[in-house]
């Protein structure tokens, strides 16, 4: 019998990860499948435990049910305690551990396919919710001289900031707040290209050299990664890269078997 994994989310059918695990099952010859579970709003620890119970081997887990995985498991890693919030689950004997491999994946994105190293730069952040809080511990763990968070809500940027000043050199402030000031990395944690709007951020923060990452992406460049450009941005990223490496992740700690990505980004690039 193939070894069983999924994605439960609501809604499911947009994933890619089907996809994407199965491209690296076929490349590390790994007796499994992957598949994709529609959870019911109302009914996700139900559905979870169904999976484990049919001998499910792990899940990925995506909206709106991270925070719901988060009190399910008996076992966190450090960075998924620090982000309090599950993108995976390993089922082993009686124990669930909960994994958060989002930041892993932007990391390596930018460092590896991107040839962008992070020890030293100063990253400005755009967001405060779960999808930023689940990146700032990776980040920090490399170095940045400074890791800025924006949002236009000042008060929950300067509770992350709390939350992580003694990860690193960490700052905050609303949109506007850093409007005479350069950064290295620019990454939008923001869900305005969902929306296809921009996040308020200030025009002359782009540096012509400076990296622009969109954790979205579309089949074109999303609404910000335009206006960077508009404004002196040369390198573009969309999050296509750190979906695979997160995916890539979340595989190696399901499968102790580390895939080749980029064959795999190249395959999904195609697909959108």
């Amino acid at each position: 019998m193939l070894d069983s994994y999924a994605v439960i989310g609501n809604p499911i059918s947009h994933s890619k990860s089907p996809l994407i695990h199965t491209a690296f099952s076929q490349q590390t010859n790994q007796s499994m499948q992957y598949d994709a579970i529609l959870g019911p709003l109302d009914g996700f620890q139900a559905a979870v435990e169904k999976f484990r119970q049919q001998g499910g081997k792990g899940l990925n887990v995506t909206v709106p049910f991270k925070l719901e995985a988060y009190r399910l498991i008996t076992h966190l890693t450090e960075r998924a305690s620090i982000a309090q919030a599950v993108n995976t689950l390993k089922f082993e004997n009686n124990e669930i551990l909960g994994d958060n491999t989002d930041g892993a994946g932007l990391v390596r994105d930018i460092e590896w396919n991107l040839d962008t190293p992070i020890a030293g730069k100063r990253i400005l952040l755009m967001g405060a919710g779960g999808a930023a809080r689940g990146v700032i511990l990776p980040l920090l763990q490399q170095k940045p001289s400074v890791l800025v968070i924006a949002n236009r809500t000042l008060h929950k940027a300067r509770a992350l900031q709390q939350q992580f000043t003694s990860y690193g050199n960490i700052t905050s402030g609303n949109m506007m707040s850093f409007s005479n000031e350069n950064f290295d990395i620019i990454i939008n944690a923001t869900s305005a290209s969902l929306q296809d709007a921009l996040p308020g951020l200030p025009a002359h923060v782009f540096m012509d050299n400076s990296l622009t990452y969109d954790m979205m992406y579309r089949h074109e460049p999303t609404p910000f990664l335009k206006f960077a450009q508009q404004n002196g941005a040369q390198r573009i990223a969309d999050g296509v890269g750190m979906l695979v490496e997160q995916a890539a992740e979340s595989f190696f700690l399901w499968r102790g078997i580390r895939p080749q990505t980029k064959p795999v980004i190249a395959l999904l690039k195609s697909q959108i």
